[in-house]
């Protein structure tokens, strides 16, 4: 349990910590929550934690989307739980990326960041895209370092891992 609870301080503190933008383990932290949360309130762990940490980073006017889709990828780790491979972990790590990519730049142009109109919302996430890039890179190597010395960690020490 101490040992999940880590991966997700440590995933949440780099994003307190000056890093390259957009370089952090926000979608990453929920997947590998999800997917390692036993308990049916775990949901709240890394959606708290993220909380609190933009509290002291700021707030924002797009924030219910970001907390939004760190629900939602907390969920796809539970999808995630029962069909733990090396390529499905890849594949869900990918499409939680998307998600969040697609909810917040959502968020983005309904607060009215740009014209409420086709061009608008294409203009949106076109111009997100530069982001979305750093972002997606991030995700998959956090997802490679929780997900790896977690798993390489319980075999080691041959744990039982009954997790929160």
């Amino acid at each position: 349990m101490w040992f999940v609870i880590l991966f997700v301080f440590i995933g949440i503190s780099a994003r307190l910590i000056p890093h390259i933008p957009n370089f952090a383990p926000i979608a990453a932290v929920a997947l590998f929550s999800g997917v390692y949360f036993r308990k049916k309130h775990g949901w709240l762990l890394p959606l708290g934690i993220y909380m609190v940490s933009n509290l002291i980073v700021g707030l924002h006017q797009t924030i219910f989307f970001t907390w939004g889709s760190i629900i939602l990828i907390y969920f796809l780790g539970k999808i995630l739980q029962t069909k733990k491979t090396v390529a499905n972990v890849a594949v869900f790590g990918l499409a939680s990326s998307f998600i969040f990519f697609l909810i917040t730049n959502f968020g983005v142009w309904l607060i009215g960041w740009y014209p409420k109109n086709l061009a608008g919302f294409i203009s949106c996430y076109i111009n997100a895209l530069p982001f979305f890039r750093m972002s997606l890179v991030s995700n998959m190597a956090y997802m490679a370092v929780f997900f790896g010395a977690y798993e390489y960690c319980m075999r080691k020490t041959k744990l039982a891992c009954k997790v929160l």
